[in-house]
């Protein structure tokens, strides 16, 4: 049975169903969404061609230059790949920028080869602004509950252990702090990690209406991701569940997050360069907050730390970073957290260790 072309974009995004991007590459790469694969009609050079021939001499011109552009060979290939994906894919739909033609016409090629597979009426565009309103609409409406604390609490920790829950920093694929990015430095745009925020504010309103949502505590910037003011506005006005931990804890913590489990990662990406480039990210990223942290204690902690490397690479002990961890916070961290928890003046509405909280945040949603 021939499915429909769809226009309700919730129930795609709702349902994670399949999509099939057939925009250029540089298209896609600015701006896509969770469940898209890009099997394009015209590559980057081709859409280029096509558009200026749009623009100088209209539409039916550059629908013909596009027919020009596909050899048999060019479309059979991408038809190999159109047919693949809809065969492993039977509940997708396919969408370019604006359902038009590109969309249209690969639905029509598909259809020639007896395959009728739908497309998302309006496309691209008309998906990414409903999901630019559903996450102004969510920031306004849902409830939010920051897990907050001091550097190293284990506040993502936590919040994962929340059933309720979005984790800014894991869609954007960095932990928010100076040492926050991953080996490869690999974060999505702001376009996809907008789209992801707001998927997720849908997928929590229609299975819990009406109900708050945990959040962690964040500034701004996460990495390169730059948060949209309406909801980093609403992230401020909004309580505080705070999670305290020991100090000695937060030091153990830390050097497992940023040191035991990114170390895997530079090994696999740089190979026999591993040492090398762990030891920069390690160096170069308290190099960013040297002049907040003042230049004798900055060259305190970067001794300690060379030092550290050397001893971790020799055996995998992280103990002799210690030291300089602890100095890290007690300097920097801790009187930055203390004085922008004094100047936002937020709501308090817990404090306690990971077990407590976590058991308050279950009853807290329950009631």
């Amino acid at each position: 049975m021939m499915r429909e072309n769809i226009s309700d974009y919730r129930q795609l995004f709702l349902q994670d169903l399949p999509l099939m991007d057939v925009r250029a590459p540089i298209e896609f790469v600015k701006g896509a969404f969770p469940t898209a694969t890009n099997i394009p009609l015209l590559d980057d050079r081709q859409r280029e061609q096509v558009g200026a021939r749009y623009k100088h001499a209209g539409q039916d011109e550059a629908i013909r230059l596009g027919l020009e552009l596909a050899t048999p060979e060019i479309r059979a290939q991408r038809m190999q790949s159109w047919l693949a994906y809809c065969t492993e894919n039977p509940q997708g739909f396919l969408y370019c920028f604006r359902g038009g033609l590109r969309s249209r016409t690969t639905q029509q090629w598909m259809r020639e080869q007896g395959v009728d597979y739908p497309l998302v009426e309006g496309g691209y565009k008309a998906m990414r602004r409903f999901l630019i309103d559903e996450l102004e609409q969510s920031a306004r409406e849902v409830p939010l509950i920051c897990v907050s604390g001091l550097t190293g609490v284990g506040k993502t920790r936590v919040l994962r252990k929340i059933r309720h829950h979005i984790d800014f920093e894991g869609l954007a694929n960095h932990r928010g702090s100076a040492f926050g990015r991953d080996a490869l430095d690999h974060q999505p745009t702001v376009i996809n990690w907008e789209n992801m925020v707001a998927i997720e504010f849908i997928k929590h309103r229609d299975r819990f209406p009406g109900k708050s949502i945990f959040v962690e505590d964040e500034g701004r910037r996460i990495g390169r991701v730059n948060m949209p003011d309406y909801l980093f506005s609403a992230l401020l006005k909004a309580p505080r569940a705070i999670l305290r931990v020991a100090t000695e804890t937060r030091i153990r913590f830390i050097s497992e997050d940023y040191i035991l489990r990114s170390w895997p990662a530079y090994r696999q990406a740089y190979g026999d360069a591993a040492e090398k480039e762990f030891s920069f990210f390690v160096l170069d990223n308290l190099g960013r907050i040297q002049k907040r942290l003042g230049g004798e204690q900055y060259q305190q902690v970067k001794q300690c730390f060379k030092f550290a490397l050397k001893e971790f690479f020799k055996d995998g002990s992280v103990v002799e970073f210690n030291d300089g961890i602890k100095l890290l916070l007690e300097q920097y961290y801790d009187p930055m957290y203390r004085y922008q928890i004094q100047k936002k003046d937020p709501e308090i509405i817990f404090e306690g260790p990971e077990q407590e909280f976590l058991q308050w945040a279950e009853e807290f949603y329950a009631g």
